[in-house]
């Protein structure tokens, strides 16, 4: 392997992008971490909750920076990006200094390689425990820090003695039991000692440090009597390898040092319901960690996700912390009106709570009912299920308004993106695209800011990598990337054994639909679908004869069949035609490729990202129509047949039954 890299140049400028080398071990880590299922969370950390985590702190150049459980050194790399970010040229990054310790050697030489090839070549890592032996040091002091990030291994056990050799004063609050895999705690004491007299930290932590009783309800107490904490932000379950109970982030400030407004307070925002489920691993996505961070920094309360509670009722509580009991967020339950399941209708009070959810879509909710009285309302005489069909309609002159309003936002600022190859501050469009498009479509309503900012950063996240190109090398370099990837998926793999196997069906239909694909060759896509279709159609055709055959009731039309063989080779003629097609695929594309103007690539990417964005977009509009017509349906569920109408059929039934019987002489 080192022959092999030997020969060939890793230079930035040799890459698609400057941070292409970083790019790619950051991919290696987290293959590895899905690959080791439960060991992967002792070296990595899910990149969307750091990058939550580094903006709950927001570092800033001229800060200090410390993980003591550094793993494979995600969050410092992730906390000079952060900074990079916030900076229009991009470069204030390596004004914030790095420092970490981690205990296992393998993650700690993966973060001592993964630093250099993100250009990080100033953090100092240090190998070995931290709780038990803390390495930064100077003139035998702890060095201080005014930012720590954190994701400490959860439940495991300490070293007491070792703790008590160095840097006792750390456990200013107390110590753990020592063989009960409670060091959590202790991790956390750790980090608030090391803090600046202006620190903040963040901190990943299992639930039960916010609520277990003995020694660990004795510390909480003393950090809360010192003002320590800040924040306690309850995350949803399996969002972490190596463990599926939901975590929570801590938020602490080193002792009495809060900024005034927030002093003898702690911010609770219960966020266990903000991520998507997935099948292996859930996901914290871009809004629900906007609304987390968007919350905490204006100190929000929401009710049923977030509160701020006095000290003196938390003490007053023995120093409980556990979330739900401070902010409960669980769904009211289903509203079920008696008279109304009775007699029918819908009640106003359940119409006035949904009115503002559909005001947003333009449609005013009354008009889809009828009036009764002061009390209730009657559905449509054209029935529930027509009145529910018409929501999408009713919604469409929003939506249209919506999506208008983001054409023109784009059509004003996509001339920032076109200028990257120019200008090279990449980090300032993304300021400014991010700011902007919350400013232009939140006069629109349909979205509520933080889907509206996740959208973007999400579309920002997912194309990161194209647009660094794009600065690097000018629409050409973005456009050779996608062709690289698509020759990639296609390209033989190399098994285990040696053998090299060729790409699946299910590869070949990745790369001819990766989105370059439909904008170059959609002449080429028309006719494979035909000579799909075609063979598909003969395939059925041939296994169904042969199945006849084989069952012994096969009986040829000779008029208007071809037999057997007929179809046998028809199918070995569809066959070789697709087979063709798909070998001159990339021939084709290289082709067309080619053939593109320097000007037509540059409108061809900047279409691509744009109706990207405006796909995202799509969905989020979508997903709120959905859950109105949801809503309404719901309704229709309980109420559009009541009790009442039930009984007058069932006695209509009866009635019609007894005449039955009586006619049959039954009766």
């Amino acid at each position: 392997m080192i022959r092999h890299f030997g020969s060939v140049r890793l230079r930035n400028e040799d890459f698609e992008f400057p941070d292409l080398l970083g790019a790619a071990y950051e991919y290696l880590i987290r293959d590895f971490a899905d690959s080791a299922g439960k060991k992967g969370g002792e070296f990595y950390t899910p990149r969307p909750v750091v990058r939550m985590m580094v903006r709950l702190i927001d570092p800033k150049p001229g800060d200090s920076l410390y993980d003591p459980c550094a793993g494979s050194g995600g969050m410092l790399i992730h906390a000079r990006e952060h900074v990079d970010e916030h900076d229009r040229r991009g470069r204030a990054g390596r004004r914030l200094s790095l420092a970490g310790q981690e205990l296992n050697g393998t993650s700690w030489a993966i973060a001592k390689m993964d630093m250099p090839l993100h250009g990080i070549r100033d953090a100092v890592l240090e190998h070995g425990d931290s709780l038990g032996d803390p390495k930064h040091t100077r003139h035998g002091e702890l060095v201080r820090f005014t930012k720590v990030l954190s994701n400490p291994p959860f439940s495991q056990a300490y070293d007491r003695a070792a703790v008590a050799r160095k840097f006792p004063e750390r456990m200013l609050y107390g110590h753990t039991p020592e063989n009960g895999k409670k060091a959590d705690l202790m991790f956390v004491q750790h980090m608030v000692h090391v803090l600046a007299s202006n620190g903040q930290a963040a901190t990943v932590m299992p639930h039960g440090v916010l609520f277990r009783g003995g020694s660990e309800r004795e510390i909480r107490e003393g950090m809360l009597r010192d003002d320590v904490i800040e924040a306690v932000i309850g995350l949803g379950p399996n969002l972490f390898y190596g463990t599926g109970i939901p975590a929570c982030i801590l938020i602490l400030r080193s002792p009495h040092s809060k900024p005034v407004d927030r002093r003898r307070k702690v911010l609770f925002i219960n966020a266990d319901r903000e991520y998507t489920a997935g099948r292996a691993q859930n996901q914290l996505d871009f809004e629900h960690a906007e609304r987390i961070v968007s919350t905490y920094h204006a100190w929000r309360e929401i009710p049923g996700y977030s509160r701020v509670v006095s000290l003196r009722e938390l003490l007053t509580a023995d120093a409980n912390l556990n979330i739900r009991r401070w902010v409960d967020n669980a769904p009211p339950p289903e509203p079920q009106d008696v008279r109304a399941h009775l007699y029918g209708g819908l009640p106003r009070t359940e119409i006035d709570a949904a009115a503002s959810a559909f005001a947003r879509y333009g449609i005013n909710i009354y008009t889809l009912f009828a009036e009764r009285d002061a009390d209730y309302l009657d559905f449509l005489p054209d029935g529930a299920a027509a009145t529910a069909a018409r929501i999408p309609e009713l919604a469409a002159a929003r939506e249209t308004q919506l999506r208008d309003a983001y054409r023109a936002w784009w059509d004003e600022h996509v001339k920032l993106i076109a200028e990257l190859p120019d200008t090279g501050e990449l980090m300032a469009v993304r300021v400014d695209l991010l700011d902007s498009f919350g400013a232009a479509l939140a006069p629109h309503e349909i979205l509520d800011e933080f889907a509206t900012t996740g959208t973007v950063a999400e579309w920002w996240g997912e194309n990161k990598y194209d647009l660094k190109a794009l600065t690097a090398g000018g629409f050409g370099r973005v456009i050779e990337g996608w062709v690289a990837t698509i020759e990639a998926t296609l390209a033989p793999q190399r098994t285990a054994d040696g053998k090299t196997k060729q790409a699946s069906a299910a590869d070949r239909r990745k790369a001819l639909d990766h989105r370059l694909v439909p904008k170059l060759m959609p002449g080429y896509l028309a006719e494979l679908d035909f000579a799909d279709a075609e063979y598909a159609a003969v395939d059925a055709a041939y296994k169904a004869v042969l199945a006849a055959i084989e069952a012994d009731d096969y009986v040829p039309d000779e008029d208007d069949e071809p037999d057997l063989e007929g179809l046998r080779a028809m199918r070995s003629k569809a066959l070789s035609r697709r087979t063709k097609l798909l070998k001159a695929f990339r021939a084709k594309l290289n082709a067309a490729v080619a053939a593109l103007s320097p000007e037509k690539a540059g409108e061809l990417v900047l279409q691509i990202l744009g109706e990207d964005l405006a796909s995202r977009l799509d969905n989020r509009i979508a997903a709120g129509r959905r859950t109105l017509v949801a809503t309404f349906q719901r309704w229709a569920d309980k109420y559009v047949v009541p009790l009442h109408s039930r009984e007058v059929e069932r006695d209509a039934a009866t009635t019609k039954i007894n005449a039955y019987l009586k006619e049959l002489g039954y009766a």
